[in-house]
C-alpha cells in the first residue's frame, strides 16, 4: 500500500459559504497518473465541513436553510457562553455534516456522479483560510 498526501488552501467568507472544490481535488489526484485508488478528502477545523452535493443554485439555498433548522444562528449555545465567539451553531453544523468524504478512483477517473461535486462548507462567522488534505491510497 502506498499513500500520497496533497493539500491546498481555500479562502472563505464563512457564514455557511459553500465552495465547489472538485477541480482542486481532481488536480491533486490526476497529478499522479494513477489508475485505481481510494481518495480521502479531509478539512481541518471544527467549524468547517466537506461533503458531496449537486452544486446548483437551488441546493445552495436549500442546504443552509435545512441546517438552520438543525442549528439556528439565533439559538443560544453553551459554547458561546464559554468562549463568547458567537459560533456555537457552526460547531454543531460541522459535526452534523462531517469533515471528510471518500471517492474511489477507478480506471484513472474519480467516480463522482454526473451531478455530484465535492464541496467545502465554512460555517464559521468570519472569513477563514482552510487547509484541505487529499490523501490517496493505492
Amino acid at each position: 500500500m502506498t499513500i500520497i498526501n496533497e493539500k491546498f488552501t481555500v479562502h472563505t467568507k464563512g457564514n455557511t459559504q459553500i465552495i465547489d472544490i472538485t477541480q482542486n481535488v481532481q488536480n491533486s489526484v490526476y497529478l499522479h497518473n494513477l489508475q485505481n485508488a481510494v481518495v480521502h478528502v479531509y478539512v481541518a477545523g471544527s467549524t468547517v465541513s466537506i461533503t458531496n452535493i449537486e452544486y446548483e443554485p437551488g441546493l445552495l439555498k436549500d442546504l443552509p436553510e435545512a441546517l438552520d433548522k438543525i442549528a439556528s444562528v439565533n439559538s443560544n449555545y453553551h459554547h458561546d457562553d464559554t468562549w463568547h465567539d458567537g459560533n456555537g451553531y457552526a460547531h454543531i453544523r460541522a459535526s452534523v455534516v462531517g469533515n471528510s468524504t471518500m471517492v474511489p478512483l477507478i480506471d484513472g477517473a474519480l467516480q463522482l456522479g454526473q451531478w455530484q461535486q465535492i464541496v467545502l462548507i465554512d460555517f464559521d462567522n468570519k472569513a477563514r483560510t482552510r487547509t484541505v488534505y487529499v490523501q490517496i491510497v493505492y
